[in-house]
């Protein structure tokens, strides 16, 4: 039985004109062939069960003997529904099928569902002629059908005119290519987004130095001074002030501090648990004992789950759509604090509207690893602490590998310290030639000049 199934197999393969096959096991089949003039096309079948293969693929046989490429290629566009589906789906009703699509993204946050949305109308407003920046373009397009590399080209040549970073350009290109993949079908079984020169490089801003910067140890010092006097305001300050010495003291990002809650704060045997929002790694930090101060003092206006209630209510605001914008507000507040000592958060830079920040809340990050680093902390404990294999560590123990490298370099120039091999080696001769009895002491003395 098994070996006339095979052989029904084989004669069905046979009488294809075109090659059938699987890319991967138990995956759908793909049927490539050749149109017309010599064009070879390669479909999905988008099934895995070989008998509806064959039936799929003697389908797409049947329009071989088409007249013209063109249409041969409308035909099997025909057979597998592409014409239809791309030809009823308009720009405004990418998101709500892409929504429900099984391939769909699933952030870990709302607000990067909504970035993806916001993304997708931004890229729609532009190709339905409502940006009003492009030149140039013949007509405003209306259905996903309309939307062709040579489109999504012109596009990424308008968003380079909006002088956004290079990272805000890519994320909006990797969410909007990642929609229209789910809906390729729609278009034809391509995605016009697919193409690589569509992401910017980030060498066109290797020549922006700025980056942000550790505070000092006495610049936290002034942070926790003017957060303790009376002159100085902003909304909900005492709770403000525990904010930033969770984040002096632990090392954790302003979401991890902001909305610590009491269930996780163990002030008998003094440790914090956080289950980090941006990473859901949980970490496990010893209470310093200024930050063991502050908690106790919080715990007189303890009404909820939160350790800073009023300000994690206000972190958690959203607008009407769902969007979170407390955040916003909250970062506002943070920068205040900095702006009292004289510090100012953002500076401009060369081709963009948007300003840098040098100096913010996660700066205190910053200054955790670099006070770790020079009390000589290793950069696993560090790592236990932040939770994550971080760049900012690997910024500040460069210094780690630096004894080694000064090392290599001495050893191929000849020098030992400050002084040359050969000086050296004359100053033991010396040292030899004044004592006629070489003492231990003295071969010590010999073994630190030689190792020095």
């Amino acid at each position: 039985m098994k070996a006339n199934g095979v052989q029904r197999g084989r004669k069905r393969l046979k009488q294809l004109r075109g090659k059938l096959r699987q890319k991967e096991k138990d995956g759908p089949y793909y049927y490539r062939l050749m149109v017309a003039d010599g064009v070879r096309k390669e479909f999905s079948l988008k099934t895995s069960d070989f008998e509806e293969a064959c039936r799929k693929a003697a389908d797409l046989d049947a329009v071989w003997e088409a007249p013209t490429q063109d249409v041969a290629i409308a035909q099997i566009k025909a057979i597998k529904g592409f014409s239809k589906i791309a030809e009823n789906l308009p720009l405004s009703g990418i998101w709500a099928k892409y929504e429900v699509h099984p391939d769909r993204a699933r952030p870990l946050t709302p607000h990067e569902s909504l970035m993806y949305r916001s993304s997708l109308q931004e890229f729609i407003g532009y190709a339905e002629g409502r940006s009003g920046n492009e030149k140039g373009q013949r007509r405003a397009l209306s259905v996903i059908s309309d939307i062709t590399p040579e489109v999504v080209s012109k596009y990424i040549d308008y968003l380079k005119t909006t002088r956004i970073a290079v990272d805000t350009h890519n994320r909006k290109i990797r969410r909007i290519r990642k929609i229209f993949e789910c809906l390729k079908d729609y278009c034809g079984g391509e995605n016009p987004f697919r193409a690589k020169q569509i992401f910017r490089n980030q060498r066109e801003e290797q020549g922006n130095v700025v980056r942000r910067l550790a505070l000092t140890q006495e610049q936290e010092q002034q942070l926790r001074d003017v957060l303790a006097d009376t002159e100085h305001r902003v909304m909900n300050k005492p709770e403000i002030r525990v904010v930033y010495y969770v984040g002096m003291y632990t090392g954790q990002r302003l979401k991890d501090c902001v909305l610590l809650q009491w269930q996780n704060v163990d002030l008998k045997h003094q440790r914090i648990f956080v289950k980090q929002f941006k990473t859901g790694k949980e970490v496990t930090i010893p209470i310093a004992p200024p930050l063991f101060e502050v908690l106790k003092e919080a715990q007189a206006w303890r009404v909820d789950q939160y350790v800073c209630p009023k300000t994690a209510a206000r972190y958690n605001k959203t607008n009407a759509v769902g969007k979170n914008v407390g955040n916003n507000l909250v970062n506002i507040d943070v920068l205040r604090v900095i702006r009292w000592i004289g510090l100012e958060p953002s500076v401009d830079v060369p081709g963009r509207d948007k300003k840098m920040t040098v100096y913010g809340f996660h700066s205190l990050r910053h200054s955790f690893c670099s006070f770790c680093a020079e009390a000589g902390v290793s950069k696993a404990v560090l790592l236990s602490i932040l939770g994550t294999d971080s760049e900012i560590a690997d910024k500040y123990y460069t210094h780690v590998g630096d004894a080694a490298q000064r090392e290599a370099i001495n050893a191929i120039s000849g020098v030992m310290g400050n002084d040359s091999l050969k000086d050296r080696v004359e100053a033991v001769i010396k040292l030899l030639d004044s004592k006629p009895e070489p003492t231990q002491e003295v071969l010590d003395q010999i073994k630190r000049m030689l190792e020095a």
